[in-house]
């Protein structure tokens, strides 16, 4: 765990603000973000590619060929699948402020924090946030500006604020 966490320490110290690849001067940035990301994720798949400044705990899984998105926000209690793209400045939340009692004001109530997963295949736009709690099937589009509040199934493609199923990829998925 020591190990981790100087991982950790290095990659949004160092080299979380580093070029991107399409940059000339990028040289090996972009291979040591991954390298790092790899290092101190509880789980981390094969050819993922991790984009500049995306803000990521260590307590999360990313699959096989997934990236973490440009100024992307990801809370621990996440897992990602294979497959998966984001956008720029995507969210993913896993914990809110507690609110039940009126009696005690918002701020000090104790947080709430539920697992969020993304299934295999997904397309996550730009600027999308997914709420804590939420289920994203496999083979989903989500479409940029996205506010996802509830769980999507397999083959959606959804969109808006909140987000809600246009239509499906798979023409014989059924509502």
């Amino acid at each position: 765990m020591i190990i981790r966490k100087i991982l950790y320490f290095f990659y949004i110290s160092l080299f979380r603000f580093t070029a991107e690849i399409y940059r000339p001067y990028a040289i090996i940035s972009p291979q040591l973000r991954q390298l790092l990301v790899k290092g101190f994720l509880n789980k981390c798949g094969k050819n993922v590619r991790v984009k500049r400044n995306a803000d990521v705990s260590m307590f999360m899984e990313l699959g096989n060929y997934s990236e973490l998105g440009t100024n992307c926000i990801i809370q621990s209690n996440t897992k990602i699948g294979d497959y998966v793209i984001m956008g720029p400045d995507v969210k993913i939340y896993t914990k809110n402020h507690g609110y039940s009692s009126l009696d005690i004001p918002i701020a000090l109530q104790a947080n709430e924090e539920k697992e969020v997963v993304i299934g295999n295949d997904v397309w996550l736009g730009a600027n999308v946030i997914l709420t804590p709690g939420v289920n994203i099937g496999n083979h989903v589009i989500i479409a940029a500006g996205s506010v996802v509040t509830k769980d999507v199934p397999n083959y959606a493609i959804v969109g808006g604020v909140p987000a809600k199923v246009l239509k499906y990829r798979n023409k014989n998925e059924a509502k």
